[in-house]
């Protein structure tokens, strides 16, 4: 006898009781085809202004389209920069500065960094991770296309992680049956195939947020600007409000 057969008996049976969970959870492996391009996000068209429009405009520009984020063009109609929501609140109302009369080209991001819509979606949000910013210009041949936002990147990946966690539990399941079968000490393997199922599918958020996690708290009687002050100091995209320590709400 083949000293192979065990092992390709267990094989088999992991093999099958894997495809009989998928069946009864109603999962399937996943196929996109390769990985996921830009081009296959659900892109928002971009708002494009002159960089010589005032952030009050900007700002009503941006309200009425209920977006965070714009690009700026210079007289040669070229991309020049980009004013997001914390552009403003950092760098207009944190420094007291008159919307209705300061320029964007005086508080934008210059020479933002931009994508293709032939960029992987995960390299996108690398850069937007990496650079602690949260909007991406899509240009294609030289022309500003789009505009890509963090969380359409998140979401597509958070998507792709759950389906590769129904796969994992299955999978995770079916190892818990094959060493179920190999040992008469029970305890031993829930023990590890438990752990293994929390620390590689069940993620808390303890993973994301590490100890030193810096909040900004601001007190409801606060100006604005003061919570504005405290977001540019901490590098920060939002504010905790709070009232007699117990929070009210939040300011992004």
């Amino acid at each position: 006898m083949s000293t192979t057969q065990p092992s390709s008996k267990k094989n088999k049976r992991l093999h099958k009781k894997s495809l009989s969970l998928n069946a009864q959870n109603g999962t399937t492996l996943p196929d996109d085809g390769g990985e996921r391009t830009v081009r296959k996000l659900r892109l928002s068209k971009a708002l494009t202004i002159p960089d010589g429009t005032t952030v009050s405009e900007a700002c009503r520009r941006m309200a009425a389209r209920r977006i965070d984020a714009v690009l700026l063009t210079d007289s040669n109609a070229l991309l020049s920069g980009i004013l997001t929501d914390k552009d403003v609140a950092t760098r207009v109302v944190a420094e007291g500065l008159k919307p209705e009369e300061t320029t964007v080209s005086k508080v934008m991001t210059r020479n933002p960094i931009f994508v293709t819509s032939d960029t992987l979606a995960i390299e996108a949000l690398q850069k937007m991770v990496q650079g602690k910013f949260r909007h991406l210009p899509v240009v294609e041949n030289g022309e500003v296309i789009a505009m890509l936002d963090i969380t359409k990147c998140l979401y597509d990946a958070i998507s792709r992680m759950e389906r590769a966690t129904q796969q994992g539990s299955a999978i995770a399941a079916a190892v818990e049956g094959v060493e179920l079968q190999q040992t008469s000490n029970v305890s031993a393997p829930n023990t590890f195939i438990e752990t293994l199922r929390e620390r590689m599918f069940k993620p808390s958020l303890s993973t994301i947020v590490g100890e030193n996690t810096k909040v900004a708290v601001a007190s409801v009687s606060d100006p604005v600007y003061v919570a504005a002050k405290k977001m540019r100091e901490l590098h920060v995209n939002s504010a905790v409000i709070v009232m007699e320590n117990k929070i009210q709400g939040i300011l992004t």
